[in-house]
């Protein structure tokens, strides 16, 4: 079996083990209804909070989504969604590339352009470009955020050429292992193990139903002031991910648990075998297939 491949026969080993989100949610007095609130991008648009954090991140947080965007070829057309202050677009434009970035937040967008220009805002849904427009797209921690996940991952594919490269990186809320554990979600043995009950679910889904398969959505926990991540409304991972990539006419390149850059040898073994799909995060790399 190839690599990608290995992670099955990990499920299979648990095929006995149920989960019921719903009953969870109710048991730990947390309502849901399976939808999020749809009103959640408004809390972006004016957000002043969330553009003075973004503006004081070090840049040097993004190394490896920069890295990666960086397609061969100088001239290359880039588009960063969920841009944010311009920071990712600024360092593409010092590397030669024609990069662009869009965003929902008109602060953000305000201050991006002050700092790296040629972003703009849009509605969070229709990204304003022709069909295969891109080079290269990425959205780094953008998924998580948006109300529809399966649309927003088939629009990025519809704004890349075929042949280019897509790169997604969200956090993984279904992590199974790992530490410093943010968001409720992820943090104790219990929900761990809840977790991984919900990994081979989805995989048995996939498998069985892949017509019903949806990202789970979550309600966001908002906090004064204001805090990062854990307003997330979807339960990013990378089994969700990897199949919505495919989906839409994309050929995985790679699914790595390390989003930022970490010493070579710390990387290559937290990526090596299948537990990257249980760690930290859910950095995705494809490319556009072009032969259809």
């Amino acid at each position: 079996m190839d690599r990608e491949g290995t992670i099955y026969s990990f499920a299979d080993a648990f095929q006995g083990f149920e989960f019921d989100f719903r009953a969870e949610w109710v048991k730990n007095n947390e309502p849901f209804d399976g939808t999020a609130d749809m009103s959640h991008i408004d809390t972006y648009r004016q957000n002043e909070d969330y553009a003075s954090f973004l503006k004081d991140w070090d840049s040097g947080f993004y190394a490896k989504y920069v890295d990666t965007l960086s397609v061969e070829g100088a001239g290359r057309k880039i588009l960063d969604v969920g841009c944010g202050v311009g920071k990712v677009v600024g360092q593409l434009r010092q590397r030669g590339y024609e990069a662009f970035g869009v965003d929902v937040s008109e602060p953000n967008i305000r201050m991006a352009n002050k700092q790296s220009g040629h972003c703009s805002l849009y509605d969070g849904s229709r990204l304003p470009c022709d069909d295969g427009h891109y080079d290269a797209v990425g959205a780094f921690n953008v998924l998580e955020h948006v109300e529809e996940p399966e649309g927003f991952i088939e629009e990025l594919a519809r704004a890349l050429r075929p042949g280019g490269r897509l790169v997604i990186s969200s956090p993984n809320f279904l992590r199974v292992l790992g530490f410093r554990d943010y968001h409720p979600r992820m943090q104790g043995l219990g929900n761990k193990l809840k977790n991984a009950r919900a990994l081979l679910k989805i995989r048995r889904q996939i498998l069985q139903s892949p017509e019903e398969v949806r990202f789970e959505k979550m309600k966001p926990i908002v906090k004064e002031p204001f805090t990062p991540d854990d307003d997330a409304i979807v339960v990013t991972n990378p089994l969700h991910m990897k199949f919505f990539l495919e989906r839409n006419d994309c050929r995985l390149d790679s699914v790595e648990c390390t989003d930022r850059p970490v010493s070579r040898p710390v990387e290559l073994v937290l990526n090596l075998f299948p537990l990257r799909y249980l760690w930290f995060n859910s950095f995705l790399v494809a490319t556009k297939r072009t032969d259809l």
